[in-house]
């Protein structure tokens, strides 16, 4: 039998990696040829003219914009900033936050950032699925003209049947994705290539020369195209964000082997049909095809942004966990989709609300030209934040020198800072759609994260000291009363006393023979190792039948409160400590205002509505239902 470790077992293992990430990671930019340059020429005003110049200076900026910021920046740049094997804006927020030696107002503005930016992705989540069908659809009325009124009932019924089937998981339709995105890129390879060889001059737009001279002899209307070739690059973050899914080299990998010259390829095929047919600009992507191609190029069209939209959207719910754990968003509804790969969730809130807001977008904007009008300023701001955090990490985590590091964060910020100028003036036309959505989460975000660290200290005021709690229970006459069985407590912080456990005495005159305050701890890592996740310790309360258990996890991590105390007794709780039939005992807190000027009223409104909507702390931990008793008690903010 052949060793797992052999060079032939590893190769294999490599191209299944290599094609996954096909499959998953470039669904999203393997997308973009279908709308990106026709948003440039078909605007409705500040249209590129297809002229030499014009199509030669557009191609030019495609190719060194996907060079420059995907090959340069993420491939072979951030990708090194992970975060123990995980990329993405909030485990590069994470890694500033617990690697930085600036002072607190500093790195509280570093995560404020990185907040910004988890916030600009839910915008793109929102606007990519909605483009990328719509656009796909749309080859429909280019095959068959008379198709025309079915393209947005169709575009809103694949979008509701993509979001619909999230609940029941895509690890079986995962590993179809790479193979049918492989075909895809082929397909683009081919039909930009069978142009490119008709009308080979269209290479020379590959010199950068010819994108400085459309912007010397066009600069306005060149600045407003930026707007537009910005979307070759959507779904370049998710090159970062799927890295720990993946591994680095295979990402790299295809990316090299496969996607950038695929396409490459695609969009100088559609430049030279441009220059042959300047009435092409309606539709390049679909009429860079044979007539009788265009039906089957649809549907494959059709599958593969359902697949780039697939992509997005594990992404906002990974995302979102992520946000949970790390305290920026209250406790939801996440449900495991795989008993085998813990990252793969479901999160019902996050889902419906971005269907809500795809299928809002399709009827409202009715045309990918017209909605391409919505997109890129949340992309190139997400870009750009991730291009300030990363260079944080460079001078701070690698301690790279700060003229290297000025350096290399003035050229790429100021690339990205002109694109995301540029995409601002798409704001009067449909761009103030994912900056409203932006600044919406971003409020959410901040709102719940300030909020939250107010509570936790009035509450840890209200909860007192634990060992003057336990010194008042020994020095009660007659001694309290010591119920049998073991009680667990939930509790954050073990300095101080739980609520429930004080609610107990004073109420229920009773304290357990066995108490277990359990602490749950969210690091800035993505996982941690069952090995290190446990710490027990007595307390110096052993004789009292007080014991505290901190167990530790990742921001990826699973936390289920009844395998963790069992992970506990095999690994030192004593024996009379009955963690089977024990009793789990909650503080539901309700949240009063206060006078205190500590947020703004509107803010603490928002804050107890969150608070009102967090899921039920016994679901989310996973405790069982009939052992679970829950105790009173008001904080105010």
């Amino acid at each position: 039998m052949p060793d797992a470790g052999s060079p032939n077992n590893r190769a294999a293992g490599m191209v299944a990696l290599t094609v996954g990430a096909l499959g998953v990671v470039f669904g999203d930019i393997g997308t973009s040829p279908l709308y990106a340059l026709q948003a440039v020429f078909s605007a409705h005003h500040h249209a590129v003219a297809p002229t030499r110049a014009g199509v030669y200076g557009v191609i030019s900026l495609v190719f060194w914009t996907i060079t420059l910021i995907v090959s340069i920046k993420y491939v072979i740049l951030i990708m090194r900033a992970d975060n123990h094997g995980e990329g993405g804006i909030l485990a590069l927020t994470a890694l500033v936050g617990s690697t930085t030696r600036r002072a607190w107002p500093a790195t509280s503005a570093l995560v404020g950032l990185g907040i910004l930016g988890a916030s600009l992705f839910y915008g793109d989540g929102m606007i990519t699925p909605a483009i990328s069908v719509l656009s796909a659809v749309e080859g429909l009325e280019v095959a068959t003209p008379s198709l025309h009124s079915l393209v947005v009932p169709v575009a809103v019924a694949v979008l509701v049947a993509v979001f619909g089937i999230q609940r029941f998981g895509t690890g079986a339709l995962a590993r179809l994705f790479g193979p049918i995105m492989g075909l895809w890129f082929s397909v683009l390879a081919v039909s930009g290539l069978r142009e490119v060889l008709e009308h080979p001059d269209i290479l020379r737009a590959l010199s950068p020369s010819y994108g400085v001279a459309f912007f010397l002899d066009h600069g306005g209307t060149a600045f407003i195209a930026l707007a537009s070739v910005v979307l070759v690059v959507t779904g370049a973050e998710a090159l970062y964000a799927d890295m720990g899914q993946f591994g680095r080299s295979p990402i790299r990998r295809a990316w090299f082997f496969a996607v950038f010259p695929a396409l490459t390829l695609n969009y100088l095929g559609q430049g030279a049909l441009i220059l042959r047919d300047p009435n092409a600009i309606e539709s390049p992507f679909f009429l860079l095809v044979p007539h009788w191609s265009r039906i089957p190029m649809v549907v494959l069209a059709t599958v593969a942004t359902v697949i780039a939209s697939q992509a997005v959207i594990s992404g906002a719910f990974s995302l979102t966990k992520q946000a949970v754990q790390l305290g920026f968003l209250p406790r939801l509804n996440i449900q495991h989709t795989s008993a085998r790969q813990a990252g793969r969730v479901y999160v019902p809130a996050v889902n419906w609300a971005l269907c809500t807001a795809a299928v809002a977008l399709v009827v409202g904007f009715q045309s990918s030209t017209h909605l391409a009008s919505a997109y890129g300023i949340a992309v190139v701001g997400t870009m750009a934040i991730t291009t300030a955090l990363f260079f944080f990490v460079v001078h701070d985590l690698w301690h790279r020198p700060l003229w290297l590091v000025l350096t290399g964060a003035g050229v790429f910020l100021t690339i990205e800072l002109t694109f995301f100028s540029a995409t601002m003036t798409k704001v009067p036309s449909g761009g103030w759609v994912s900056v409203s959505v932006a600044v919406g989460v971003f409020t959410i975000l901040s709102t719940w994260r300030k909020g939250y660290e107010i509570v936790t200290r009035n509450r840890n005021r209200e909860e007192g000291p634990l060992s003057e709690f336990v010194e008042k229970v020994r020095a009660m006459k007659p001694p309290m009363h010591r119920a049998p069985g073991t009680a667990v407590f939930l509790h954050a912080n073990p300095e101080t006393t739980p609520l429930a456990l004080r609610a107990n005495l004073e109420h229920n005159h009773v304290v357990h023979r066995s108490v277990i305050i359990l602490s749950l701890k969210t690091g800035t890592v993505p996982r941690v190792r069952a090995a290190e996740r446990l710490v027990i310790d007595d307390l110096g309360y052993r004789d009292d039948g007080i014991i505290r258990v901190e167990a530790s996890y990742g921001f990826l991590d699973r936390q289920n409160v009844p395998r963790t105390l069992a992970s506990a007794a095999r690994r030192g709780l004593e024996r009379s400590v009955d963690v089977q039939g024990a009793s789990y005992f909650l503080s539901r807190t309700t949240i009063v205002r206060s006078r205190a000027r500590t947020m703004r009223p509107w803010r603490k409104r928002l804050f107890i509505v969150l608070w009102r909507n967090s899921v039920d702390p016994a679901v989310y931990f996973g405790l069982p239902e009939e052992r679970t008793v829950t105790m009173g008690s008001s904080i105010e903010i």
